[in-house]
């Protein structure tokens, strides 16, 4: 079966007209519609998944919060980090939401080891680690067979809201960046591409559209 995908780089978006438009395209997407990338980078934000406990939001000061239907607890989006969400038809490919999971925490793997880093995963606490600290968080929504929302990446941008919450729910977790770990100076732009070299190879798809902007 062809798996073609389009690939939309958004640059910089706001995240509540996002999150609509990720609902608006599961909602009316069609059978044979391809399957949709979007990467882009979000304004300083925390969300809340369906499981999210406001407890969890500690110190979230002037950054907005908005409650959302992915999984998962809380997570925080800002300048930096690179987020892909995945707009994938999963009944189309007969794949399952444990499938894609394993699969996005892949294509992190895979690229960390690209600059001799281990990324780990951990059980019933999705996402990628590097000897502990979290440095990608997962969170998707399936709806009609489709997903929606993704996965963030932290590339080369400030930590310090991280200890406004306890992330992804967990108290004392804590996070790091690819900038942090590899001396090489980030250029977000090429850590983009050549992640979703990656990406694009776990989830299987043979044929990409690359689209800036939406």
């Amino acid at each position: 079966m062809t798996l073609p995908v389009i690939i939309r780089q958004l640059g910089v978006v706001p995240y509540l007209s996002t999150y609509q438009a990720m609902q608006h395209f599961t909602e009316t997407r069609q059978e044979d519609t391809p399957d949709e990338l979007w990467v882009l980078e979000h304004p300083p934000v925390y969300t809340l998944g369906l499981a999210g406990k406001p407890e969890h939001l500690l110190a979230p000061e002037n950054i907005p919060v908005y409650r959302v239907d992915r999984g998962g607890q809380v997570t925080y989006h800002g300048p930096g980090q690179l987020v892909v969400y995945v707009l994938m038809n999963l009944t189309r490919r007969a794949w399952g939401v444990r499938q894609l999971v394993h699969a996005l925490e892949q294509s992190v793997i895979d690229y960390l080891a690209t600059h001799h880093l281990t990324g780990e995963r951990r059980d019933r606490a999705p996402g990628v680690y590097v000897t502990g600290r979290k440095i990608a968080a997962l969170g998707l929504k399936v709806r009609r067979g489709c997903s929606y929302h993704g996965l963030s990446f932290n590339v080369a941008m400030d930590l310090q809201p991280f200890r406004g919450i306890n992330p992804c729910g967990y108290v004392g977790l804590e996070v790091t960046q690819l900038d942090d770990l590899c001396d090489l100076g980030m250029n977000e732009h090429l850590v983009s591409q050549q992640y979703l070299q990656h990406l694009v190879k776990v989830l299987g798809y043979d044929q990409t559209l690359l689209v800036c902007g939406s």
